[in-house]
């Protein structure tokens, strides 16, 4: 019965934190869809890549709500202090995620380029835990979350790609040591305190409706885009 009890509330506060940061992602990825499509409205592989990426985001989000459904329940109520990439973004750009200004990433070329490598990072980092996550007991234990994890697993190498390709393609820099050691304390933080804490707490509500309630999907913005 403990076991049992151990064994869902893993999951539950690992699918919380996953759904979240799915969500974020797809978001986030509006704001560089527009400054791309502003900056290089010629690159349409770019302008591609990034609109994939999105699509991809937002299917993951959408199997994440699905086990959630067949489980009956709501993810727990987490914040952007559980984002990956609300938290890099926070590091380096020294402004949450909402109050980046588009404007002057399209504008200046410095901060496009701190924006390419801190997504690049991000999906990266996805990766690896995802490979980390395939293998472990209490994952493995539910079939469902196994699938959904190979999806990603095979959808991640493509949501960096467009990002270093730009890099490698206009002679910018890779990521410095301290960036990377951004990425793992940034990944260490959620690991070893606020994963825990979310586990341990029995205060933490759950939502009341799902993160992309009342969402215009942008699939059809998309796909004009290629008309």
């Amino acid at each position: 019965m403990i076991l049992n009890w151990f064994r869902r509330r893993y999951l539950d506060v690992l699918g919380s934190i996953y759904i979240y940061n799915e969500h974020r992602g797809y978001m986030a990825i509006d704001r560089v869809l527009e400054a791309v499509r502003a900056r290089f409205p010629e690159d349409h592989a770019l302008i591609s890549a990034v609109e994939q990426h999105r699509i991809d985001e937002r299917a993951h989000y959408m199997m994440f709500r699905r086990w959630f459904e067949l489980e009956g329940k709501m993810p727990l109520q987490v914040d952007r202090t559980f984002g990956h990439i609300d938290r890099f973004v926070e590091i380096v750009f020294r402004t949450k995620i909402d109050d980046l200004d588009t404007q002057a990433v399209i504008n200046d070329d410095r901060l496009f380029e701190k924006l390419c490598r801190v997504i690049a990072l991000t999906e990266q980092r996805g990766y690896k835990q995802v490979e980390i996550l395939l293998n472990h007991r209490l994952v493995k234990s539910d079939a469902v979350l196994m699938r959904i994890f190979r999806i990603i697993k095979k959808d991640e190498p493509s949501h960096w790609a467009p990002y270093e390709g730009w890099l490698r393609d206009h002679g910018k820099r890779e990521p410095k040591w301290w960036e990377r050691r951004i990425d793992t304390f940034i990944h260490s933080e959620l690991l070893f305190f606020k994963l825990p804490f979310l586990f341990l707490n029995p205060f933490i509500s759950r939502r009341k409706d799902w993160a992309d309630s009342g969402e215009t999907d942008l699939a059809v913005s998309v796909e004009s885009s290629h008309a």
